[in-house]
């Protein structure tokens, strides 16, 4: 279902920021940043938005 893929992504966006960081410090290596197995629009779409969402708190903010 394509709001499947979407809610996937938006999670997966939001918590790619933490892994991002875990992953420069050596930890977390069998953990994907990204999960290339989901590839479909919906999936994509929503990673953008979840990653993309901290970014936007901040510009707004300031």
């Amino acid at each position: 279902m394509w709001w499947h893929d979407l809610l996937w992504g938006m999670w997966n966006g939001i918590t790619a920021w933490i892994v991002l960081i875990v992953h420069v410090f050596g930890g977390w290596e069998r953990i994907d940043l990204y999960d290339a197995s989901r590839q479909s629009n919906w999936y994509d779409a929503g990673f953008l938005l979840g990653a993309g969402s901290p970014l936007l708190g901040w510009i707004r903010r300031g």
